[in-house]
C-alpha cells in the first residue's frame, strides 16, 4: 500500500473501525494480548470482505483513558496491533487513532507502520472530558509530524469532539471551530460527530462545517448507519469513520461483512 493518499477523496469513503480490546496494563486487561491480537485480525478481515475503503486502528477498550500521553507500554501494544491489521489488510489505507489525545504517539505509530492517517480528538481549542480538561494538539502534532519527515501522514481531527464539552463562554460556532482547526491548526480533514459513541450525527453541523472549509474533506464521526448514511453524506460528508453499526450485535461483538457490505452498497 502506498504511503500517501492518491485521490483517496475522490469519491466517498467508507473508514471501518477496529476496536481493540483491553491492552496490557489498561484497567480492563485481562492478560490475554494474543487473544486482542487475534480478534482485531478477524474483524480487520471482515471489514475488507466488507469493502471498506480504509481501516481504523484505536484502543478503544483502555477506557478510562490516559489523558494525553499514554504510557509506552500502550504504545508498544498498540504498535503491534496495528501491524497485524496492516498484514490482514496491505492494500487499504491504515489510521491511528490514541486515545484518548495523544497525538505524537498516533503519529509515532502511523511512521513506524506505514499508516496514511491519524485521528486526533482535540486539535484546537480545549475540551471538558471525562479525562478532564484536554487542550489542542495542533502545534506540537503538525512540529512533530515535521520533525518524523512524515508529512505525507494525514491528519483527521474532531470538531467539537463527542464525549466532551467545550471549553468557553458557548459563543463559539462549530463553523469557527471547523475553520480554526484547518485555517491555523493544519488539519488535513474533519470528523463531526453526534453526543456520544453511536449517537447520530447532525446533518445540518455537517452542512456547516463542510460550507465553513470548503476544500476539506468532513467524517461523519458517530451515527453512520443504514437508515442515516445518504442523509448525511448528502449533507456535505466525504465518507464516514464507522465502527458500532458495522458490529454483529454490541459495539464488543465482530465486524459483520454482510452489514459492512450492506452500508457500502448505500454509499456507492
Amino acid at each position: 500500500m502506498s504511503s500517501v493518499l492518491t485521490n483517496f477523496w475522490a469519491q466517498k469513503r467508507l473508514i471501518g473501525m477496529v476496536h481493540l480490546g483491553p491492552l496490557p496494563g489498561s484497567p480492563r486487561d485481562a492478560g490475554d494480548f494474543a487473544g486482542v491480537l487475534a480478534r482485531a485480525e478477524a474483524d480487520a478481515k471482515a471489514l475488507v470482505a466488507g469493502g471498506v475503503d480504509a481501516i481504523m486502528v484505536e484502543n478503544f477498550f483502555d477506557a478510562p483513558f490516559a489523558k494525553d500521553s499514554v504510557p509506552p507500554h500502550t504504545l508498544a501494544a498498540l504498535t503491534r496491533a496495528a501491524l497485524v491489521v496492516r498484514d490482514a489488510a496491505p492494500e487499504l489505507p491504515l489510521g491511528i487513532n490514541c486515545l484518548r489525545n495523544d497525538a505524537k504517539g498516533a503519529l509515532a505509530i502511523a511512521h513506524i507502520v506505514g499508516a496514511q492517517f491519524v485521528r486526533v480528538n482535540v486539535w484546537v481549542g480545549a475540551a471538558v472530558t471525562d479525562q478532564g480538561i484536554i487542550e489542542g494538539a495542533a502545534r506540537e502534532g503538525i512540529l512533530y509530524r515535521k520533525l518524523l519527515g512524515a508529512e505525507h501522514i494525514q491528519i483527521f481531527t474532531d470538531v467539537f469532539v463527542k464525549h466532551a464539552a467545550q471549553l468557553g463562554d458557548g459563543t463559539q460556532t462549530i463553523q469557527d471551530a471547523a475553520k480554526d482547526a484547518v485555517l491555523r491548526g493544519m488539519a488535513d480533514a474533519l470528523i463531526v460527530s453526534g453526543s456520544a459513541t453511536g449517537s447520530g450525527t447532525s446533518p445540518a453541523d455537517v452542512t456547516a462545517v463542510a460550507q465553513a472549509v470548503p476544500g476539506t474533506p468532513v467524517l461523519i464521526g458517530s451515527g453512520f448507519g443504514l437508515t442515516t448514511a445518504r442523509e448525511l453524506l448528502d449533507a456535505g460528508a466525504a465518507g464516514a469513520i464507522v465502527g458500532s453499526s458495522l458490529k454483529v450485535s454490541t459495539v464488543d461483538s465482530p465486524v459483520d461483512p454482510e452489514k459492512v457490505r450492506a452500508l457500502r452498497a448505500i454509499m456507492g
